[in-house]
């Protein structure tokens, strides 16, 4: 029977080698592009939102899996890879190409079992299902719920407040566009499948909808008919 050469905890040292590497190969995306790329203007659309979110994911994904009993190797080096290649492929095959870097990178860094490596990339092809989280493993489970969480809550507010300047709506247009975060977060909640994510959903959609309420306290004129129904 073959030895396996090492476990597959991943140290912090190799983690941060990994971080670098996704960081430099989300910038070189962008600086490859002859055309300024896919409204590089939104923050979101950019190799720093794109990096800071998955930095965001790999904490929640790696919380939620230490809590529900998952593979906490497998989930927080998944949640490293899964948007590597956002900012270079087309929506719709992205999750595949980010699990082919994924797999060049571990197969040619350091000495990871294959099955790890397979996890790892089977998780990271799979992260944009969008069917019922109960058909996919619990690692799979782990990252598409953060990716979810990630969306919601306050960052999520902040982002609609930003966008909102660069669509030049007036600060009187707040109160609705913080109700559309909490509507589209109260609908993508709704797929959670585990206690951990549910919990950090519900704590984050209570920000959205106090600070939206703080909103019309202070604003009066901002109130409108369309009211919180969560």
């Amino acid at each position: 029977m073959g030895v396996e050469i090492k476990e597959s905890a991943v140290s912090d040292a190799e983690f941060e080698d990994m971080k670098r590497f996704v960081s430099d190969y989300l910038s070189a995306s962008v600086e490859n592009e002859d055309d300024g790329g896919r409204m590089r203007w939104y923050p979101w659309h950019s190799a720093e939102y794109r990096f800071n979110h998955i930095l965001n994911v790999v904490d929640l994904a790696t919380r939620i899996a230490d809590r529900e009993g998952a593979d906490v190797n497998v989930v927080r080096v998944a949640a490293l890879f899964h948007d590597i290649s956002k900012l270079e492929a087309d929506q719709d095959v992205h999750a595949e190409e980010g699990a082919r870097v994924a797999r060049e990178f571990l197969s040619s860094h350091g000495d990871y079992p294959e099955s790890f490596v397979d996890q790892v990339c089977q998780v990271v092809s799979d992260h944009s299902y969008q069917g019922s989280l109960t058909d996919v493993s619990l690692e799979t489970r782990c990252l598409i719920e953060a990716d979810i969480l990630d969306k919601i809550g306050a960052n999520g507010t902040a982002l609609m407040l930003l966008r909102m300047g660069y669509e030049a709506r007036t600060h009187m247009d707040a109160a609705e566009m913080v109700e559309r975060v909490f509507e589209r977060g109260r609908d993508a909640s709704a797929r959670l499948e585990t206690d951990t994510a549910q919990s950090f959903a519900h704590q984050r959609l209570k920000r959205v909808k106090w600070f939206r309420e703080w909103l019309e306290e202070e604003v009066p004129e901002m109130d409108h008919d369309g009211q919180f129904s969560g």
